[in-house]
């Protein structure tokens, strides 16, 4: 079963989430942050990592950078898909720059979470 870290301070949305690909046979974690994230890959493997750009303590753009700037290779190497309600103020060079394989808006379409999120794993 593959490993899904999603780091959402929304809990509606992680909630939402969860139950989606849970559906889908992914078992899942959920973290508030992007520290949380860090923490969480310093004990475990995970075959993605879903991250929300705004969040408390450390935001999804500085996690993305930190998970591709870990010592340990396969960890660094971790597909990362962004999670934005300001697409606007991005562009995908600027995900591309810190690390991420693709984003998606809010509010999440479904359909493109389990598709791209199936697509990074398999």
């Amino acid at each position: 079963m593959k490993k899904v870290l999603i780091a959402e301070d929304s809990s509606v949305i992680q909630n939402l989430a969860r139950k989606i690909l849970e559906f889908q046979n992914f078992e899942i974690h959920a973290v508030k942050n992007g520290q949380q994230v860090l923490d969480e890959l310093a004990k475990a493997d995970f075959d993605i990592i879903l991250l929300d750009i705004n969040m408390p303590v450390m935001d999804g753009m500085d996690c993305a950078k930190a998970v591709r700037a870990l010592s340990d290779k396969k960890k660094a190497a971790i597909p990362m898909i962004a999670i934005t309600g300001n697409a606007r103020n991005y562009t995908m060079e600027d995900f591309k720059a810190v690390g991420f394989d693709d984003f998606l808006a809010k509010p999440l379409n479904f359909d493109a979470l389990v598709s791209q999120v199936k697509a990074l794993t398999e």
